[in-house]
């Protein structure tokens, strides 16, 4: 595939401008033949699984002779979506429940079905998500060892009695947000004796929690502190945190058919086990994301 670039789109690009049909069909007929105006912009958030996805779904254009621009480490959801919305960045991998609750936060749809029906009739005009990978990561509530044997903590519901003598870590986002503090107190009843803000999914975290500064952290279920530390993930049976399988978001007019079954067939091939193992060569093992995605897209025939 042969791309012009369009000025229009480079400088939309440059100054990542910010503004506001949904549809989930590969074959819409009045898509055929977009995309051809200019490099897709593949974006990220700031955590190493989302840099990592991107870069998967990056290459993955590239293999099949897409001109690609990498914009990565954007940062949190309440930063990237509008430019998505925008066009400045054209894909970005998503995670379609936290999605829908910053479209749709008062949207109950917990299953994978569900949240992407909902999210078919919320996104706005342009932006539409693609296949959904079977592969989650999902926000959840972890606690030592220790903490869930002194309090006897299984699920979040056990959190309630005791949350007003625990500190709670997590990105800053977490605090407002519906599938975060927000939510932990409608639907459970959990209020902390403090918030205090780590960061999203990274070492400040796990590292607080370690060392009891915090006693509850939001960590994602790929982590692989999940299974080299003495954590325990509280279960979750009124499903705040709903499905959160990975999900491309994307502005749709600028991609081609053969963009999304490239987009597509990347999906489909990622499961949890595969996120955990992807995300353990980056986290724990240090390798780059560049060679560990390379190495997976060829592993699986799609590069």
């Amino acid at each position: 595939m042969k791309r012009f670039v369009r000025t229009a789109v480079v400088v939309a690009t440059a100054a990542l401008v910010v503004a506001g049909c949904s549809g989930n069909n590969a074959d819409d007929p009045l898509a055929a033949d977009a995309g051809e105006g200019g490099p897709i912009v593949v974006g990220s958030a700031n955590f190493p699984e989302n840099v990592l996805l991107a870069e998967i779904y990056a290459q993955a254009l590239e293999a099949e002779g897409a001109e690609v621009t990498r914009q990565f480490n954007i940062g949190s959801r309440e930063i990237y979506y509008d430019q998505v919305a925008s066009g400045a960045i054209t894909v970005l991998p998503e995670y379609n429940g936290a999605l829908l609750a910053r479209v749709d936060p008062e949207n109950t749809a917990a299953t994978t079905d569900e949240v992407n029906s909902a999210l078919a009739e919320s996104l706005p005009e342009g932006l539409t998500i693609l296949t959904s990978a079977p592969g989650e990561n999902k926000d959840a509530l972890v606690v030592t060892t220790e903490t869930a044997d002194r309090y006897n903590l299984t699920t979040i519901a056990d959190l309630a009695p005791v949350a007003g003598e625990l500190a709670l870590g997590g990105p800053p986002e977490f605090e407002t947000r519906r599938q975060g503090v927000v939510g932990l107190r409608d639907v459970y009843g959990v209020e902390f004796e403090e918030f205090v803000p780590t960061d999203t999914g990274g070492p400040i975290t796990i590292r607080a929690l370690g060392d009891d500064t915090i006693q509850v952290a939001n960590i994602f279920t790929t982590d692989p502190s999940l299974s080299t530390e003495p954590f325990v993930a509280l279960e979750d049976p009124e499903s705040v945190f709903g499905a959160q399988n990975v999900t491309p978001l994307v502005h749709r007019e600028d991609l081609t058919n053969e963009d999304v079954a490239a987009l597509d067939a990347v999906s489909q091939n990622l499961t949890t086990d595969v996120l955990i193992e992807l995300v353990g060569q980056v986290v724990t093992e240090g390798r780059d994301i560049d060679v560990v995605a390379e190495e997976w897209l060829q592993s699986n025939g799609l590069k």
